[in-house]
């Protein structure tokens, strides 16, 4: 089953993080005023938007941009591909924030051209959600909220990679999609987290980003743990995964039932709540190790 259309992005581009951590970000003048009317072009950045003080300040937001509650009030302008250029003009935002390597260039150029103030931001490590949320709050006038969510975010992320750097290493295969099947390689943040919480992708040398993966090749990795996202099974449970896998008990995984869910939003979401699914991961590779896990 292919990933359905609301998460499509995280295949297409490996995830709602970025692919390249680039943060486009032309200097406002001196003493200008703190951005008051705000639109984000991606869900990720909605919910940035309102971690760094700023969600008041959005006056619209993209489909599937449904994270915290209060986003799902806020006027809609389109999808990530296409927008709705004459509601934009009518919104008169004096800040449109885009996702770099998602929202396609010639729209960028040509909401500039419209004469907007468009700041594009990825990230492509989970380190860089500290910096948006930084950028966010300086360009919306919110720092201090912006920076102790982004100083608690990354003091969480620190502590959990101090907690798992002597951890035994488990091999990881990442389910991305069942059919095709889909992981993520080396270069995507969710390989990071896989290795924050002691583990290691076994298709982390994979060109590309997203790559498709043959099941001979899953085979021959044998893994110790599949990860899968919940959008990525008809009902998203443990027992749906394992029954997926069950003919094949010559994987390490599968053999020993190790076969767990995270959730897909907030695992390929370049947000704080990535952290929420590096706890479930964490929590499922400690299993496979055979230890209880109290991964906070």
């Amino acid at each position: 089953m292919t990933a359905p259309a609301k998460h499509f992005l995280a295949v297409a581009c490996l995830a709602v993080i970025g692919c390249d951590g680039r943060v486009d970000t032309p200097a406002p003048d001196a003493g200008a005023d703190p951005a008051a009317r705000i639109i984000a072009l991606s869900p990720h950045l909605t919910e940035l938007a309102y971690t760094a003080g700023a969600g008041e300040r959005l006056v619209g937001v993209v489909a599937y941009s449904d994270y915290p509650d209060a986003a799902l009030a806020v006027e809609r302008i389109g999808g990530a591909f296409r927008l709705d250029y004459e509601a934009i003009a009518d919104l008169k935002p004096d800040l449109i924030l885009a996702w770099r390597s998602g929202t396609p260039v010639d729209v960028q150029d040509r909401l500039r051209g419209m004469g907007f103030h468009v700041v594009s931001l990825d990230a492509a490590r989970l380190a860089d959600i500290e910096l948006e949320l930084r950028e966010i709050g300086k360009l919306a006038g919110t720092s201090a909220v912006a920076d102790e969510a982004a100083t608690a975010f990354s003091e969480r992320l620190r502590k959990l990679r101090e907690r798992y750097s002597d951890a035994a290493v488990v091999d990881v295969f990442y389910q991305v999609s069942a059919q095709p099947l889909f992981t993520v390689s080396g270069r995507h943040v969710i390989s990071e987290a896989i290795e924050v919480c002691g583990g290691r992708n076994v298709f982390a040398d994979v060109s590309g980003l997203s790559p498709a993966v043959s099941l001979e090749s899953v085979i021959m990795a044998e893994p110790d743990a599949i990860i899968a996202g919940h959008d990525t099974l008809a009902g998203g449970s443990a027992e749906e995964l394992r029954a997926r896998w069950a003919d094949w008990q010559s994987i390490p995984a599968v053999r020993s039932g190790n076969l767990f869910v995270v959730d897909a939003d907030r695992m390929t979401r370049s947000t704080t709540r990535i952290l929420e699914a590096l706890d479930e991961l964490c929590a499922s590779l400690d299993q496979t190790r055979g230890l209880a896990s109290d991964v906070r």
